[in-house]
């Protein structure tokens, strides 16, 4: 029987974690039935399901959010628990390798050149001077092609140890007479345009393991940028809650147990962060991931942008305001109706089906329900080939009704040729660059997680001490935790997608401060 598979050193793990053992079950059915295939129905494009707006209506929605900006409460939110060592993965690969061959290495051309190249990096100087320090000349080891002494200098305690460092603490930009650190350019980026009365609100998720590193590096360079752009910056913490987590099991789904007979569990990815994000009290919330930013040069278009998905944001709660005191009325017009519903399909995209209109109680019922909910508007830049999500028409597999969301191509079957079509039809790309609306017309908050598709998530397969597993990711911060959001795209310029996902992205033009 199901029960039996706990014993009470598992019930007491899971009163540790406050999870609940109905989740845990819960969990280990999605497993055994799987995690169905979200059925894109088109690609959102423009003008079908993203919005794209010439200067003067550009001008117009940053009037809004700056005429605004001073009556909202404003942050900016920064999943920024990810650690370097994924940038970092072919200098892991090329220790691994000359431990195992313990002879000389010939080197391939992509690691010839990132050792040649290392002058531009942001963390070069700082190599130098903790190499320089044990008699070691980082020049030298250059020229002599010694990169394993550099490797190490990287990645161990004895230099950067940024194979234990967050990613918020790379050194990504060399500017001519300092660097900057991932997590420094998001305090500029706050400042330029979230300031409010002097006050610039930034909330980190971070690591448990980074938190004191984190926190110490922050106060250590939060005076001078305090100084230098005017502004306090007042800065909270969160950690994924271990609540959070999900069971791992085996390849025949049963729980997966460690050699001294514990259960496993792992983090279930950035979609445990609706909770973080959740208990965050301002009105008006941006997020960013901690490794798409841009040096000083380039940061005007996306402070620009920040202004114009945050004008509309305000303007399209304002008219939902409007719309939803309105629909108060019992004597409500069969007009007005018609023009709620105008608006809701050409400014929020949400189709209402025709036969709704023969009974106005239940039109009016279903406009209540869909238009009282967290709001979002997602910036979509074009697609260039890049990995990963995008705005797509989903049909739901339940009811029929079909919604904008962000999907992951995993959630998508790519056996299915008309499937795969379409996702070869997808002419713009998720650079996880929203804001959001967290209060319904009433100034009541809503509570995040009840809007989440629990249907949704990821299966990956993992191992553990030589053992294969299975992980479930919970729903993706920006794809199922939000997916019964109202959902807005945006089309914004490539420049303000830059990530940063491996060292070599950083020797792009786009991240070099200097010119």
């Amino acid at each position: 029987m199901m029960c039996n598979l706990f014993n009470e050193n598992d019930r007491k793990l899971f009163k540790e974690k406050g999870i609940q053992e109905k989740n845990i079950l819960e969990q280990l059915e999605i497993f055994k039935k799987g995690i169905a295939f979200l059925n894109i129905y088109s690609s959102a494009n423009v003008p079908d399901g993203i919005h794209k707006f010439d200067d003067k209506t550009q001008k117009f929605l940053c009037g809004i959010y700056d005429s605004a900006l001073e009556n909202l409460s404003v942050l900016k939110f920064v999943p920024a628990s990810g650690a370097a060592s994924r940038m970092f993965k072919d200098l892991f690969s090329l220790r691994e390798k000359v431990n195992a061959e313990s002879t000389d290495t010939k080197y391939t051309q992509k690691i010839n050149d990132f050792f040649n190249q290392l002058p531009y990096y942001g963390f070069y100087e700082e190599l130098k001077n903790i190499m320089s320090k044990s008699n070691i000349s980082l020049e030298d080891c250059i020229s002599k092609m010694d990169f394993i002494t550099i490797t190490d200098y990287i990645l161990n305690e004895k230099g950067l140890n940024y194979a234990n460092t967050p990613k918020a603490l790379i050194k990504f930009h060399r500017y001519k007479t300092f660097v900057r650190a991932a997590i420094e350019e998001h305090l500029v980026e706050a400042a330029l345009y979230g300031s409010k009365e002097g006050i610039s609100e930034l909330h980190f998720t971070i690591s448990p393991e980074h938190k004191k590193n984190i926190i110490a590096f922050i106060e250590n360079i939060r005076p001078d940028y305090e100084k230098k752009y005017q502004t306090t910056f007042k800065i909270t913490y969160s950690v994924q809650k271990p609540s959070t987590d999900t069971i791992a099991v085996d390849l025949n789904n049963q729980p997966f147990r460690e050699t001294d007979g514990s259960l496993l569990f792992r983090p279930a990815g950035h979609g445990a962060l609706i909770e973080n994000l959740n208990g965050c009290k301002q009105e008006m919330i941006f997020v960013k991931n901690i490794d798409n930013i841009v040096p000083d040069r380039l940061k005007a278009p996306t402070v620009l942008y920040k202004k114009i998905i945050g004008g509309l944001l305000i303007s399209l709660k304002d008219k939902l305001k409007e719309f939803m005191y309105v629909m108060e009325d019992e004597n409500i017009t069969l007009d007005k109706l018609n023009e709620i519903v105008k608006f809701s399909r050409e400014e929020l995209f949400i189709l209402v089906d025709h036969a709704l209109f023969k009974q106005k109680d239940k039109l009016l019922n279903y406009l209540k329900q869909k238009l009282n909910r967290p709001l979002r508007v997602c910036g979509m830049v074009v697609n260039e080939g890049e990995p990963g999500g995008g705005p797509f028409w989903v049909k739901d597999n339940e009811t029929n009704e079909i919604s904008l969301q962000i999907v992951e191509s995993s959630q998508i079957n790519l056996a299915d040729k008309n499937q795969s079509a379409v996702l070869k039809s997808a002419t713009h790309f998720n650079p996880v660059d929203l804001v959001c609306w967290v209060y319904d017309y009433k100034g009541n908050k809503f509570h995040l997680p009840d809007y989440v598709d629990a249907r949704t998530g990821f299966i990956s397969i993992k191992s553990k001490d030589g053992r294969e597993l299975k992980a479930l990711e919970l729903p993706g911060l920006w794809n199922g935790a939000m997916a019964d959001w109202i959902t807005v795209f945006v089309e914004t310029p490539l420049i303000t997608f830059n990530p940063v996902k491996t060292i070599d992205d950083l020797l792009r033009k786009e991240h070099q401060a200097i010119e």
